[in-house]
C-alpha cells in the first residue's frame, strides 16, 4: 500500500523547518521535493533548478571528492542508492558547470524510505553545508604549515600524530611519514620534561598542557633540547592535542658564548695591569674595581664598592671632574683625558683617564681606565728644565744643535704661542737676536750703542711680550719660530 500525496505532504511540512538539507526522489529517479535549506546549499531558489530527475541534477552540478577527483556518471551519492545501495554517506565539493567559481561542500547522506508493507517508496537524500568548517581548517591547516614555530598534532583517542609542520620536521630532521600515524610513546616528545607526570596528566585529560622544558628524540639519535606547550583542539571533528616548541639549542649556544666572554672579560678586567673601574652610568658608583686601580689608589676593594670617585674625595680639580661628567653624559665615551687624582694617602698623581659606556648583565656602566703617568711627567719636566739649563748659554753650541733641543722641548711640552714677531718693535727683534747669540746686557750695549739701562727696560718689554720671564725661555721661544741669531732675524725680516 501506498502512501498518499496528503502523507507526503505532512512528511514535507515536518522536514521543511529542518537546516539541514532535504531532498526526495521518486524510486524512478524524479525530483519530488526539496526544503530552502537544500536550495541556499546549491546556490537556487526552485525546485526545477536543481534538475526534474538524478540525470538532471547530475548535468547541473559538478561534484568533486575532497582529493578534488571528479565523481564520474552513476558515482552521485543519489544514483547509487538508485543503483540499489541500502544507504550513502559522503562528502563532496559541489559546484553549479555553469558558475564553477562558486563552490560549497557537502556532506551527503542518501538513504531509501519504506513504506508499511517495508517496500522502498522513495529515496531521501540529507544535505549538510560543511562549506565554513572545511574552510577554516583550510585556513588553520595553511597557518599550521606556514608557522615558523615547530608544532604537531597528536589525536587523543589513538594518541598518535596526525599533523606535523615543516618546522617540526626541519627542527629534529624526522621526514613527514616518518611521524604521521606513530604513536606519542614511540616519538616521546615529553621524554625529560621537567614536569613529566603533570604533562602526561593534561594530555590524558585533554588539558592546556603549561610551558615547561624538555628533550625530543630526533631520528638518528640524540635528542633536541626544546620548551615545549600543549593547546586542546579540534580537528575534523575529533579531539586532539597541539604541541608547539621552542628550540633551546641557539639560546644554549649563545648563552654558552656569553658566558665564556663573561668569564674572559672578567679575567682580563681584573688581570690588567692597568688600573680600571666598572662604575653605574647613573652617579659613576663603583660597582667593581681591579687589583690595579687598589694598587694604585690604595683603598680596599669593600672601601671603595657602591661609592664614586668624588664620594672617596679623588677628583684633585672638581671642574675637571665636572667635565669629565659633562662628556660622558654627551658622548658615552672619553679618550685620554688628562687628571689629577688623590690616592687615600693624600698623594696626587697624574693619568690620562679614557671611558666608556658598556651594558653588564643588563645594566648601563661605565668602563674606567687610567695610565699612570705620574712618573712620565716627572722625567719630562726634569728633562725641559735640564733643557733650558744648557740653553741659557748657547753660544757656545752649533746651529743644529740648538734647534735640535727646542725641538726636543717643543715635543716634550706644549708652549703656547704667546705673541708673533711681527708685534715685536724693530728694537726688540734686534735685542732678541742678540740674545739668541749668548751677548749679555753689556755686549748688547756696546753693540747696539745703548745704555745698559736701555737694554734691560728692552728687554723687560720683550719678556712680557713673548710670555717669558728668563734670557733661557727667550731663546728656546726665539728657535722655536726658527731663529737663530740676529743675522736669521734680518734675513727674515727682509724676506718679508
Amino acid at each position: 500500500m501506498k502512501k498518499s500525496p496528503h502523507d507526503h505532504r505532512q512528511l514535507q511540512q515536518i522536514i521543511a523547518g529542518l537546516t539541514d538539507g532535504v531532498i526526495l526522489v521518486d524510486r524512478d529517479g524524479r525530483i519530488l521535493w526539496a526544503n530552502d535549506a537544500v536550495l541556499a546549499m546549491h546556490g537556487v531558489k526552485r525546485l526545477k533548478d536543481l534538475g526534474t530527475t538524478a540525470h538532471d541534477y547530475a548535468q547541473q552540478f559538478q561534484l568533486r571528492y575532497r582529493n578534488h577527483r571528479c565523481l564520474k556518471h552513476g558515482q552521485y551519492p543519489i544514483q547509487r542508492v538508485l543503483a540499489g545501495q541500502e544507504s550513502c554517506e559522503v562528502t563532496v565539493e559541489v559546484s553549479h558547470v555553469k558558475r564553477p567559481e562558486r563552490r560549497w561542500i557537502h556532506s551527503v547522506r542518501c538513504f531509501v524510505i519504506k513504506n508499511e508493507e517495508e517496500a522502498p517508496d522513495f529515496l531521501a537524500l540529507v544535505v549538510n553545508d560543511e562549506t565554513e568548517r572545511f574552510e577554516a581548517e583550510a585556513r588553520f591547516e595553511s597557518a599550521f604549515n606556514a608557522n615558523p614555530a615547530p608544532a604537531v598534532i597528536c589525536r587523543l583517542s589513538d594518541m598518535r600524530y596526525i599533523k606535523v609542520n615543516p618546522g617540526f620536521l626541519e627542527m629534529t630532521g624526522y621526514a613527514r611519514d616518518d611521524l604521521l600515524g606513530r604513536s606519542i610513546y614511540e616519538v616521546d616528545v615529553l621524554a625529560e620534561a621537567e614536569k613529566r607526570d603533570l604533562a602526561c596528566e593534561c594530555l590524558k585529560e585533554g588539558q592546556t598542557t603549561p610551558q615547561m622544558e624538555a628533550s625530543v628524540p630526533l631520528p638518528g639519535g640524540g635528542s633536541k633540547s626544546v620548551i615545549i606547550a600543549g593547546e586542546p583542539i579540534e580537528v575534523q571533528g575529533k579531539s586532539c592535542m597541539l604541541f608547539t616548541f621552542a628550540d633551546l639549542d641557539p639560546r644554549k649556544k649563545a648563552e654558552a658564548a656569553l658566558r665564556q666572554s663573561e668569564e674572559r672579560f672578567a679575567k682580563s678586567f681584573r688581570l690588567s695591569p692597568v688600573p680600571a673601574t666598572i662604575c653605574r652610568s647613573d652617579g659613576l658608583k663603583i660597582i667593581e674595581a681591579n687589583e690595579a686601580y687598589t694598587g694604585m689608589t690604595g683603598y680596599a676593594p669593600d672601601e671603595i664598592v657602591g661609592r664614586s670617585a668624588a664620594d672617596l674625595g679623588a677628583w684633585v680639580d672638581r671642574s675637571t671632574h665636572e667635565r669629565f661628567i659633562q662628556a660622558i653624559e654627551q658622548t658615552g665615551s672619553v679618550r685620554n683625558f688628562d687628571v689629577q687624582l688623590h690616592a687615600k694617602d693624600g698623594a696626587v698623581f697624574d693619568c690620562l683617564l679614557s671611558a666608556e659606556t658598556v651594558t653588564i648583565a643588563d645594566q648601563a656602566c661605565v668602563l674606567c681606565v687610567m695610565q699612570d703617568i705620574t712618573e712620565r711627567k716627572r722625567s719630562e719636566n726634569e728633562l725641559i728644565v735640564a733643557i733650558e739649563a744648557v740653553m741659557a748659554d748657547t753660544s757656545w753650541f752649533s746651529r743644529s744643535i740648538v734647534e735640535k733641543l727646542a725641538a726636543l722641548r717643543q715635543t716634550s711640552r706644549a708652549v703656547p704661542l704667546e705673541a708673533d714677531l711681527d708685534e715685536l718693535t724693530l728694537r726688540e727683534r734686534e735685542v732678541l737676536g742678540l740674545i739668541c747669540e749668548g751677548q749679555s746686557d753689556s755686549e748688547m750695549s756696546e753693540t747696539l750703542g745703548l745704555s745698559q739701562n736701555t737694554i734691560r727696560n728692552h728687554v723687560s718689554a720683550l719678556y712680557r711680550k713673548i710670555g717669558v720671564n728668563r734670557r733661557s725661555a727667550a731663546v728656546i721661544w726665539a728657535r722655536e719660530r726658527g731663529i737663530i741669531g740676529k743675522d736669521a732675524l734680518s734675513r727674515r725680516k727682509r724676506e718679508k
